[in-house]
Order: C-alpha cells, then sequence, then structure tokens
C-alpha cells in the first residue's frame, strides 16, 4: 500500500487521532487531521481526500452530518469511527454515504485491511452525477439481450459485474458498493443459502477469511445493507422477486419466475 494518495483523519481525541495518523502514514498515505467537523469537511475539500477516517462523536457536528456535507463534493472512501454499533446508528451511517465502519476500540491491522479491501472496489461518483453515466462513474449499456462474460440476470434484474452496473428490466439502478457486492453473492448463488457471516466476508474482503472472529455488529451491518438493497429494488415483502430471508439463517435468491425475462 504504497502512494496510496491522501488520507484525512476527523477525530477530537488526541490519543485516537495520533493512532489513526501513524497508521495510515505506515500504510502509504500522504496524512491530514482535522479535530472538528467543520473543520474536517474543509480539509477534505481542499486536500482532495481518498480516504477519510471520520468519528461520529465531534465536539462541533456530529460524524452524520460531516459526512452529509462530504459526499456533497467527494467520493473519497469513508471508514466512520464509533463506539455504538445499535442498528439505528449503523443504518444513519450507510445511508449517509459510509463505505465502512470500525467500532472503537479498533485494532490497527483491522482498520489498514479495512482500507486496503475498500480501495480494492471501484469508486462511485459523488450525488450530481450525470444521469447518463453509472453510480461508479461507467457508462450505462443498454438492457442485455444474451448474456455476456460478468453478467447475470434473474428475473428482470441484470447485473454486469464488470461494469459493476445493475439494471430493472432496462432501467438503471443506483447501488453502493457493498449493496452490488451482496446482490451479487446472492446472485451467483443461484438459490443456495447465504449465511450473514457470507455476507459479511462478502463485503469486508480478504480481511475476513473462515477463521475470522465475526461479531454481532457486523451481522446488523449486513442487515442494514439488504434492508436498503430491498428498498431501492422495492421488494414486495410477502411476494419478493430477489431476496428471501432465511429465518434465523440469512438470505437467498428468489425462485425465478417464468413471466420474467
Amino acid at each position: 500500500m504504497d502512494d496510496l494518495g491522501v488520507a484525512v483523519v476527523i477525530e477530537d481525541d488526541a490519543d485516537v487521532r495520533n493512532l489513526l495518523e501513524g497508521v495510515l502514514t505506515q500504510a502509504g498515505f500522504e496524512v491530514h487531521t482535522a479535530v472538528d467537523g467543520r473543520a474536517g469537511v474543509e480539509v477534505v475539500r481542499s486536500k482532495q481526500a481518498n480516504v477519510v477516517t471520520l468519528d461520529i462523536g465531534l465536539p462541533d457536528i456530529d460524524g452524520f452530518e460531516v459526512l452529509r456535507r462530504i459526499r456533497n463534493f467527494s467520493n473519497a472512501y469513508v471508514v466512520m469511527l464509533t463506539g455504538r454499533t445499535d442498528e439505528p446508528d449503523l443504518l444513519s451511517a450507510l445511508n449517509a454515504g459510509a463505505d465502512d465502519y470500525i467500532a472503537k476500540p479498533f485494532r490497527p491491522r483491522e482498520l489498514r485491511a479495512r482500507v486496503s479491501a475498500m480501495m480494492r472496489r471501484p469508486r462511485h461518483e459523488v450525488n450530481g452525477q450525470n444521469p447518463s453515466t453509472s453510480q461508479w462513474g461507467q457508462p450505462q449499456a443498454p438492457a442485455a439481450r444474451q448474456p455476456e462474460p460478468g453478467v447475470l440476470q434473474h428475473n428482470g434484474l441484470l447485473l454486469n459485474h464488470r461494469t459493476r452496473t445493475v439494471e430493472i428490466k432496462g432501467e438503471p439502478l443506483g447501488l453502493t458498493r457493498s449493496e452490488f457486492d451482496l446482490l451479487h453473492v446472492l446472485l451467483k448463488g443461484g438459490g443456495a443459502v447465504c449465511t450473514r457471516a457470507d455476507l459479511v466476508r462478502a463485503v469486508r474482503g480478504d480481511f475476513y477469511d473462515r477463521d475470522t472472529y465475526i461479531s454481532e455488529a457486523d451481522e446488523r451491518a449486513v442487515e442494514v445493507h439488504v434492508g436498503n438493497l430491498r428498498r431501492k429494488l422495492k421488494e414486495d415483502q410477502l411476494s419478493p422477486r430477489w431476496l428471501q430471508t432465511v429465518r434465523g439463517v440469512g438470505y437467498r435468491l428468489a425462485p425465478r419466475r417464468p413471466d420474467d425475462a
């Protein structure tokens, strides 16, 4: 992880701020810091940050508002740092545009691995993107009549892994990186049950191998992602077209419908 660009640390606790600065500097970033939210937004803007670590509990404005302001002009990867892992907080962070979160206290190795995994995934465009492009800046391809390499289709939904685009009957669907990765895993499963732990690994990348402990907070975050994905898909809870819940286990792809393309 050398020459990775600019990282901005927005954190009011001096000890945590120094630790984050050291970890990211060792990883290969040029690191800048801010001790409150308003200053952090301006540092992200002026330094054109590639990665931001953002504490939720800041002295002036909270991290959720900072994130919303950053997302008005930046597609930087944002990791929220929080001691709160309740579902409403996770939902607020993910809805506001966070790429990941880490609960305090955290391990420096985990932070570095999470950032590394994020940066291997394509970046998405900021709000106000050209409607002719996808959320990841790729031109929207017309709905394919025949399967192509990297393309999965199910009940009128088409996912192109190569361009990281999703369409429903030709209409583009904007998903976050995590939502796209979860949907891709479920489509590849072809109806097999994916446990919450399986989906955590899909979102977290290489850091979460089969032997890595997965916390309840990780699994709750997956549930939030799936809930957001269902909302964007406009799923019918009583008769889902794409995502079925397997109670107490995880999720699977809904059966194929013969009347759908």
